[in-house]
């Protein structure tokens, strides 16, 4: 029998099985049973863990033997399903967002923090090279005091599932799905100061956004201001007419230099980093492309090295409420 933390994974299509890959890819936990409604995603998922018991529900992934749950199902069911994970006892790994509203995250880190249970959440452009490169250079005091970011996600096209352009499923459109990284980012590479105020502009179709409740916005800017009198920008947006496929970037200044993080050719998984100085600029971390599973094969390790919750989950909480602030809600 092996000593392994037996994980169930529910939700396997492409991103569920990516993660899955990278996780098994530790050698340290084993795949012990996975769920889909979709008969497609259930057979290629099998084929990757032969082994696997093969399910269609949460309620069948519970009633096997597991140490953690693995979730990559549309954003109306993190939280809940989250939920009852935790209170079965298992450790959990979700998508993003954590929930549509800071209410939802608030619900599941309670339940993380209750079970004592490790939680950690997708967030996986932390984990590439040229970030944290920018974090260990704001951290050391080599750009100074830091005083502004410039944040973008553009996408030259919106998703390509009909749940992510319904409100009440993804919880909102393109803040959501692209500026929850944006978000996280920002604060987390200046390590987590207080947003004291939160203006934004959200557009549908080229027009300003009459109603978010049953609409998603396509574009979106928005400005915070920090406790340290710091200033963010972000902006994100699906289908922009950017002439490549996507544009992301994430820009430091502080009074002594800069941070750059920039995608190389409309990539979206080829990335790169500058440290600047007035007009000069250089590399500040190999380019990177094999970054995206690198969150799951952590949250694996710290599983299985007998982890439990986390406090750091609760800066999960604080991007929801700046979500929520950008949504006007």
């Amino acid at each position: 029998m092996s000593d392994k933390p037996r994980l169930g994974f529910l939700g396997i299509g492409w991103i569920g099985r990516n993660r899955m890959e990278a996780m098994l890819g530790t050698g340290l936990v084993e795949v012990a049973a996975i769920a889909d409604p979709s008969h497609e995603m259930r057979e290629e998922a099998a084929a990757l863990v032969p082994d696997a018991v093969v399910a269609e529900t949460l309620d069948e992934l519970l009633t096997q033997d597991l140490d953690g749950l693995v979730v990559a199902t549309p954003s109306a069911q993190h939280a809940e399903q989250s939920i009852r994970a935790l209170e079965a006892g298992l450790a959990v790994f979700c998508q993003k967002p954590l929930g549509r509203t800071a209410a939802e995250a608030r619900a599941v880190v309670d339940a993380a923090r209750a079970a004592d249970k490790l939680l950690g959440v997708d967030l996986s452009y932390r984990f590439t090279n040229g970030m944290r490169a920018i974090r260990r250079a704001i951290a050391s005091g080599d750009l100074g005091q830091p005083f502004a970011a410039d944040l973008v996600f553009h996408n030259a096209y919106g998703p390509g599932k009909d749940w992510f352009f319904d409100p009440a499923q993804s919880g909102g459109g393109c803040v959501i799905d692209l500026g929850v990284h944006l978000v996280d980012l920002a604060l987390w590479a200046m390590e987590w100061p207080e947003v004291v105020k939160v203006e934004s502009h959200l557009m549908s179709g080229g027009k300003p956004l009459a109603d978010a409740a049953t609409t998603c916005e396509d574009y979106a800017v928005a400005t915070l201001t920090l406790g340290n009198g710091a200033v963010v920008r972000l902006a994100c947006s699906w289908k922009l007419p950017a002439g490549k496929m996507c544009e992301i970037a994430a820009d430091f200044y502080g009074t002594g230099g800069g941070g750059l993080f920039r995608n190389v050719g409309g990539s979206y998984t080829d990335f790169e980093a500058f440290r600047t100085a007035g007009t000069e600029r250089w590399h500040a971390a190999e380019p990177d492309s094999d970054w995206g599973g690198r969150a799951a094969a952590d949250w694996a390790r710290r599983l299985a090295s007998g982890s439990a919750f986390d406090p750091e989950a609760e800066r999960l909480v604080e991007v929801a409420r700046v979500l929520d602030a950008i949504y006007q809600r």
